[in-house]
């Protein structure tokens, strides 16, 4: 069991959604470049047909000879049906000479350009100068009021129908997205129960056959390749345990029968007591592997039931006080909440034994271990604290695997197998086993549920 519980495929809601609206954004921008392209070529449209219309009547007024041009300008304003166009000749010193329009400002030739509304015209005005032939200037302009305000409606309906378009399609999309977005949070419910040890599961396939499909394919292919792998090992080991068990115990029984012999030699009987010692680990590390396979075997829950923690944990401060004093550690229990958890008591209490053994184990002479628990709204947390030489932060996922032994560890008995026991335990009562430093020394912590 990890350190912390993994969840395989685990897609947290809020990436989801930041997800989703970066693609909203994205989407929105791209209607709003759209329609900003649409106006800005229709208002380039609009201003394009005004400028023809006033270059027809520069090349018209252009054509006419300097006597007739100021009869041809009052021609042109008597003709004007529209009210639209507006007509002027200034002399060079820009004084007016004949038509509607009077503007003091000087002008580009051949370059229409805006100005704000003058006097006696209803404006904006799009002026066009031209030279006439004597060099006096030709002004032709026209009112692009009703143009600027069709560019504004025009506007307004691409702002409202495009605010539209993007909650009708955020819409539609996040609708089309409930299902796929069920069938991922059904994959991840999946995911979760085969991390925590669920083989027997398989990630859910639809008739789609779309890429969460072939995703859900491909995964529950690869579960049923581990899931072989895993009972071939797991099926060797206990066949090998239980088969040498049994002969090994002889082997011990006779050991024990040759050292009883009234003339048996003290060398071989020396010999034998060693030989007798390595046996016993053996016979411990057989004995707690088929402990280790019956716990991850059963999966059951009979015998859970709400247990108070103080009762619990008063015994097995009792129960190790004496190992701790023998061993010149000062086994301590710190305040316990009025808590209870759903839990199988004998299997709880031999998790945090073996905590507790090993714990008393590590620590110096002189030292200290604490048994504690705390209360929050996540629950209740189980501590076992010491003061010895700890755990470094690399070694502690693989102090759950089976016999592993730390770098410190020679000299000290022990099977390497305590932790996989305890990690057992707490994987069948689906509880979170944490190993951590306590700065001198190892905490390890069971977070567990608290019983309603």
């Amino acid at each position: 069991m990890p350190i912390e519980r993994l969840h395989l495929g685990q897609i947290r809601r809020t990436s989801t959604f930041r997800l989703t609206a970066l693609f909203g954004l994205v989407f929105a921008v791209g209607v709003i470049a759209l329609l900003g392209l649409i106006y800005g070529l229709s208002a380039r449209e609009l201003t394009l047909r005004t400028d023809r219309i006033l270059r027809v009547e520069a090349r018209r007024l252009r054509a006419s000879s300097p006597e007739t041009l100021p009869e041809r300008i009052t021609s042109a304003l008597a003709h004007s049906t529209s009210g639209l166009n507006y007509f002027a000749l200034q002399s060079r010193s820009g004084e007016p000479i004949v038509g509607n329009l009077t503007l003091v400002c000087s002008f580009r030739f051949d370059h229409p350009v805006n100005i704000a509304a003058q006097p006696g015209a209803h404006g904006p005005l799009r002026v066009l100068a031209i030279e006439a032939p004597t060099g006096e200037t030709i002004l032709i302009a026209r009112d692009i009021a009703p143009i600027v305000d069709l560019r504004r409606r025009i506007l307004e309906i691409l702002i409202g129908s495009g605010m539209a378009i993007v909650v009708l399609v955020l819409g539609a999309g996040v609708l089309l997205s409930l299902a796929p977005l069920r069938r991922v949070r059904d994959l991840q419910a999946t995911s979760r129960a085969i991390a925590a040890g669920r083989f027997d599961l398989r990630m859910p396939v639809s008739t789609r056959g779309d890429e969460l499909d072939l995703f859900a394919g491909t995964v529950n292919t690869m579960i049923e390749e581990v899931e072989r792998v895993v009972a071939q090992v797991k099926g060797v080991t206990d066949a090998v345990a239980h088969d040498l068990r049994t002969p090994l115990a002889h082997v011990r029984g006779q050991l024990e029968r040759a050292i009883a012999l009234p003339d048996a030699d003290p060398r071989a009987v020396a010999l034998n007591r060693a030989a007798m010692v390595d046996l016993d680990l053996v016979l411990e590390r057989f004995g707690a592997l088929l402990r280790i396979s019956q716990l991850e075997a059963s999966g059951r829950q009979a015998g859970f039931t709400i247990v108070p923690l103080a009762p619990l944990l008063d015994s097995l401060c009792e129960l190790y006080e004496p190992l701790a004093e023998d061993a010149g550690v000062a086994l301590r229990l710190g305040p316990i909440p009025e808590a209870t958890i759903r839990c199988d008591p004998h299997l709880l209490f031999e998790a945090i034994s073996n905590l507790l053994d090993n714990a008393i184990k590590f620590s110096p002479s002189g030292g200290e271990v604490l048994l504690g628990a705390a209360l929050d709204p996540e629950g209740v947390t189980l501590t076992v604290r010491d003061n010895g030489r700890g755990l470094a932060p690399h070694e502690r996922a693989a102090a759950l695997r089976r016999f592993y032994r730390g770098v410190d560890a020679a000299g000290i008995p022990g099977s390497g197998l305590g932790l996989s026991i305890v990690a057992a335990i707490v994987h069948l009562h689906g509880f979170t086993l944490e190993l951590g430093d306590a700065a001198p020394g190892l905490i390890v912590r069971i977070r567990a549920p608290a019983a309603a």
